[in-house]
């Protein structure tokens, strides 16, 4: 019996330690998708001067980029694997064609480009995964074509 019940303190001990670990690992911050700020952050910097760090999430089949306006400049795309599925990361513009390598689900990597001014359009270039949605256009060095309405043109 004594042998029986040191076997139940220890498993319960090592419960309690993995439930005490992982709790730690899910700290405050506010950092999280559904945390509902509308603040705007100045876009990250990264260790390298003069680089502006984005964030471009792939899930399945959707990329969210960190910030939405940009200056011609360096940039670090950190692509990072969100979904299910391999993905990649390509820009395509101006500046020419730049390509990560395909990540893993959970993988992550940094694609380095120079922007020039002009419109880009950035996609998964793995599969099919364009057509099924997974692209999105950023302009840089100027502001987004504006989609006027009938009533906002002139004589109308």
């Amino acid at each position: 019996m004594t042998r029986t019940l040191t076997r139940n303190r220890a498993v319960l001990g090592l419960a309690a330690g993995a439930l005490a670990g992982v709790l730690a690992g899910c700290g405050g911050g506010n950092g999280g998708s559904g945390s509902g700020s509308t603040t705007s952050t100045p876009p990250a910097k990264s260790a390298e001067t003069g680089v502006t760090q984005v964030t471009a999430e792939l899930t399945d089949f959707h990329i969210a980029l960190s910030q939405k306006t940009f200056k011609p400049g360096a940039y670090a795309f950190v692509a990072k694997n969100s979904g299910q599925h391999d993905h990649a990361l390509e820009i395509e513009g101006p500046a020419g064609e730049h390509r990560s390598k395909t990540l893993a689900p959970g993988a992550s990597a940094t694609l380095k480009v120079t922007l020039k001014s002009g419109t880009y359009e950035i996609y998964c270039p793995v599969g099919g995964h364009k057509d099924l949605g997974m692209k999105t256009e950023i302009t840089v060095g100027g502001s987004p074509p504006v989609n006027k309405t009938p009533s906002q043109n002139s004589g109308y």
